[in-house]
């Protein structure tokens, strides 16, 4: 089968389109013929070498996968061959950037039939990063407001339509590049942040905060002051500390997405029943999954790209 691995870490220049044995189901696993893989910039990380992820090299990226069941191994009994199924799988083992790839099968749930299997692959990660963002962590209720720092990356997006489905009144940033498809997916309020200040735009205190964008411990602090008594302030950019306010009882929470088939399959019935959109900006060739890592770091890649093998294309 064809696939583009890493055997070294490195630049975008290390990643090999190239033959590779197809993988077979041990037990508890299945074969998954894919559809489309996702890029996400922890797979920049990974090939980079950044991420503390114990990878095997050679390594294939891609750990949002949609595809067709392939072959079931021993123990698995939920999935059967011919399944349309969609799934974020382990990071730390091979992924779907090839024609197939061998995973979990309680890491699948059924794929979306509302649209295309191969951009259900731009689902996962980022559908449970929003969730789990606004809901796990933020505790985000009807009637509340919620400021979306970044709402126009692939998170952001997800993050808007599941605040204002919840009822929450929502606030993006965005710029003007992302605004309308901000505005398509719900927000009551965009703040253009090329233009405005965002201290300046929100004048009203806010339950929960989202920080999903690149933004200075100094900014942060600043933009954590808008959060009421007794808010929250969320935050999925690690690289600087997520911060709370123990004297107005602001709590802290920075997330680290993690698997949840229920919540997936959750995501996926919003997709079925229209109230859920999945915005893809590009579909890519498998052999083109380099260039598009190049691109990505050199920060030209903006939304959500599936990348897709020569058996789907």
């Amino acid at each position: 089968m064809k696939a583009v691995r890493f055997h070294k870490t490195g630049d975008a220049r290390v990643l090999r389109y190239e033959d590779a044995d197809r993988p077979t189901a041990a037990a508890g696993e299945v074969l998954i013929r894919v559809a489309a893989s996702a890029y996400n910039p922890a797979d920049g990380g990974l090939r980079g070498g950044f991420l503390p992820i114990p990878i095997t090299l050679p390594h294939t990226p891609g750990y949002d996968v949609s595809g067709t069941v392939d072959a079931v191994g021993d123990r698995v009994s939920a999935l059967a061959v011919g399944d349309t199924v969609v799934g974020f799988i382990p990071m730390a083992g091979d992924g779907g950037a090839a024609e197939y790839v061998v995973a979990p099968a309680d890491s699948f749930v059924a794929a979306p039939t509302r649209i295309a299997l191969a951009d259900a692959a731009g689902l996962p990660s980022v559908g449970l990063t929003a969730w789990q963002a606004l809901f796990d962590a933020g505790d985000l209720k009807a009637g509340q407001r919620v400021l979306i720092n970044g709402a126009g990356g692939p998170v952001g997006g997800y993050a808007v339509q599941l605040a204002k489905r919840a009822g929450a009144h929502v606030i993006a940033t965005a710029s003007p590049r992302s605004a309308e498809i901000v505005s398509a997916n719900g927000a009551d309020e965009i703040i253009d942040h090329t233009t405005t200040s965002v201290l300046d735009a929100v004048t009203e205190p806010v339950d929960v905060l989202l920080n999903l964008a690149p933004i200075t411990q100094e900014g942060f602090t600043a933009l954590a002051a808008r959060v009421r008594d007794g808010g929250v302030v969320v935050s999925t950019t690690p690289q600087v500390p997520t911060p709370s306010d123990e004297r107005r009882g602001v709590r802290a929470v920075t997330v680290f997405v993690h698997p949840d088939a229920e919540v997936l399959a959750e995501l996926v019935r919003l997709i079925d029943d229209g109230d859920l959109r999945v915005d893809i900006s590009e579909r890519v060739a498998l052999r083109e999954l380099p260039e598009l890592h190049r691109r990505a770091d050199a920060g030209e890649v903006h939304g959500k790209v599936v990348v897709i093998p020569p058996a789907s294309a």
